[in-house]
């Protein structure tokens, strides 16, 4: 048996880091000045006021309406840290932990069943006909669909990136819960992707027969779910609830939609690794958005719960 190549064990390799990227940035707010219980409400723990006379960037407003970015007290001193609502104890271990039972609980709503039928349906037509479509796949761009689809999912998470730190420089709080619930997003859907993998063990679309075999590659390279389609839809949501605009969604989604298509294209995943891998990414992006958002700072944002700032 030929070696794999060294890009290949690098580019297998690269998603196992990156996706630590978003726990060590939980993990540095948690502990570091900010605290994690701060986030929910971004009150500064030592507000000072800033005039623009002093800093230039103080009155940029990045994607948020202006009405909403310069209505918040972001900058004026605040009585006491606001905690996570909901009861939370403004553990980040605990926080992620209610949040992972309500993913794995989701699926079991009474008011889910009839969407868990259909998708259940359309993962089995998409396994049914996997091998089919993959074999009709030219090997001709096989490069540039791998090219496309990296592009497309480390460019997303440099713009998650870009927008926290930015939140940071610039005291906005929507792009500072943006960056944040993105992390905190993608840190959610990790376990999942590492349990789903380790678990069903598919291959490839080069390995074995071409088949898509299950129960035969139990490792972390393996195909089910793609890794890139989940991750990248994962961020995209987010980011497409937190600045509900129709460009926003377009191009979030829309780079979301070109690194699936690229990883069958691509023939490094079977329809189904990246159909299963980009339902999950978005559900999981909406809920953690719908669950942790702050009343106020996004237009998109119907939680209704007030912090405790007790």
């Amino acid at each position: 048996m030929q070696p794999p190549s060294p890009l290949k064990l690098v580019h297998r390799f690269l998603p196992n880091k990156i996706l630590l990227f978003p726990l060590l940035l939980l993990s540095i707010f948690h502990g570091g000045p900010v605290a994690a219980e701060t986030l929910a409400g971004f009150p500064a723990a030592h507000p000072v006021v800033f005039h623009s006379t002093h800093v230039a960037f103080a009155d940029v407003c990045i994607l948020t309406p202006r009405e909403l970015c310069f209505a918040k007290p972001s900058l004026t001193p605040s009585p006491a840290p606001r905690k996570f609502s909901g009861g939370d104890s403004g553990s980040l271990l605990t926080r992620l932990a209610k949040d992972q039972i309500g993913i794995y609980s989701a699926p079991f709503r009474p008011s889910n069943l009839k969407w868990d039928a259909l998708f259940l349906a359309g993962t089995g037509i998409f396994i049914a006909t996997d091998k089919h479509v993959t074999g009709a796949i030219s090997s001709e761009n096989i490069n540039i669909s791998r090219r496309i689809s990296d592009t497309g999912f480390y460019g997303t998470s440099a713009v998650a990136g870009v927008i926290w730190i930015s939140g940071i420089a610039t005291h906005n709080d929507h792009a500072r819960e943006t960056g944040y619930l993105t992390a905190e997003a993608l840190a959610n859907s990790f376990p999942l992707y590492v349990v789903m993998r380790y678990t069903l063990g598919r291959q490839r679309p080069d390995e074995g027969n071409g088949h898509g075999q299950f129960f035969e590659n139990n490792a972390y390279g393996s195909a089910f779910p793609s890794g890139h389609a989940l991750f990248t839809w994962t961020m995209a949501s987010v980011i497409a609830h937190e600045y509900p605009r129709p460009w926003v969604k377009w191009l979030a989604y829309g780079t979301a939609a070109a690194v699936s298509i690229a990883r069958v294209t691509g023939r490094e995943h079977f329809p189904a690794d990246v159909f299963v891998g980009s339902v999950f990414g978005y559900l999981i992006g909406r809920h953690i958005f719908n669950a942790h958002c702050r009343q106020g700072l996004s237009e998109g944002c119907h939680n209704h719960e007030v912090p405790d700032s007790h």
